[in-house]
């Protein structure tokens, strides 16, 4: 499986931004939003983004996947915060400033406790010993789904410890327009960072599964690619989300050469998401299983996908499952 910039941190827009005076249609509870200039990042033009290959952004929740225990485990992403009262002088320094840059943290008092399994993400930065936090006031990190732990149940939807492997929603290596669902060894996935969607995960934009058939699965961040992509401008972007039928999409993310990621997401655009049916649900699947019953956990997703091994179906929103 090709390995592209793998998602560890917050990844910046491919424009400079700008802050507006308006409620955030992303974050809950913040007064202002973040809106993109027409001026393109200089991050972007030093990794030379035109040349970039342009991806799928899609919408779910980021995992990660490195050893635990001995073994290769599914890692969800859990972001150390604030507590109360350090969260209440942080949003009074947003409110008044319009930014989140310039505020001071005492990283050892300010923040909530994580459990003692958390590790922080790739590259934060560390002083005096102590992971600190990003300019939105969060210090990204990752737990392992553990299947007791009933917070992370979708997660653990889409793994079998026991047999190794995980659910994985990828393009056909035999159709570039067709997506198959197939089990990867998790040993496979090692350091790979994907987006769980589902069902049960950001208000299901891809129409997949159903309440009493709930269907979740792993995307390797970068594997869905953009078809034409259009150039980065300001203007053509607009109008590529609007009316192109490639551009029924959350966004896109630009890896550089140099191992640069950046993105844009409509609501950069002052755009709305989602906006009808997602593209990536109604692309035609197949269902590519190789294991048995009696290998995978009977109540695992994976051992009730096994029934529609070689089925496909026109769009991947279609895909059901006898329960």
């Amino acid at each position: 499986m090709r390995r592209l910039g793998s998602v560890q941190q917050k990844i910046p827009c491919v424009f400079l931004t700008d802050v507006k005076d308006e409620a955030s249609r992303k974050r809950e509870h913040q007064q202002f939003q973040v809106v993109a200039t027409e001026k393109v990042n200089p991050l972007a033009i030093e990794a030379n983004v035109d040349d970039a290959l342009a991806t799928e952004k899609l919408d779910g929740t980021c995992c990660y996947v490195t050893t635990y225990q001995g073994q290769p485990y599914l890692w969800a992403r859990f972001d150390r915060k604030p507590n109360k009262q350090a969260e209440k002088r942080f949003k009074k320094h947003q409110h008044a400033h319009r930014s989140c840059k310039g505020f001071s943290w005492n990283v050892e008092e300010d923040f909530k406790t994580v459990p003692e399994t958390w590790i922080p993400a790739h590259r934060v930065k560390h002083h005096n010993g102590h992971p600190v936090p990003d300019e939105h006031g969060h210090i990204p990190g990752w737990v392992p789904v553990e299947r007791s732990n009933k917070q992370y149940c979708w997660h653990s939807s889409v793994v079998d410890y026991e047999v190794g492997e995980a659910l994985v929603l990828k393009p056909s290596c035999d159709d570039e327009n067709m997506l198959e669902i197939t089990a990867v060894p998790l040993a496979e996935l090692q350091e790979l960072t994907l987006e769980l969607i589902g069902t049960n995960v950001n208000g299901n934009p891809y129409g997949l599964g159903s309440k009493k058939q709930p269907v979740h699965c792993l995307v390797p961040h970068g594997c869905i690619l953009i078809r034409n992509p259009p150039p980065v401008d300001f203007q053509q972007l607009c109008s590529w989300f609007q009316e192109s039928s490639d551009g029924q999409v959350e966004g896109i993310v630009w890896h550089c050469n140099n191992g640069t990621l950046v993105k844009i997401h409509r609501h950069h655009l002052g755009l709305r998401w989602p906006d009808g049916e997602s593209g990536l649900a109604n692309r035609p699947v197949t269902i590519r299983l190789e294991g048995t019953v009696d290998a995978y956990n009977s109540k695992g997703l994976l051992a009730s996908l096994l029934s529609l091994n070689g089925r496909s179906f026109s769009r991947l929103q279609d895909v059901q499952y006898e329960v």
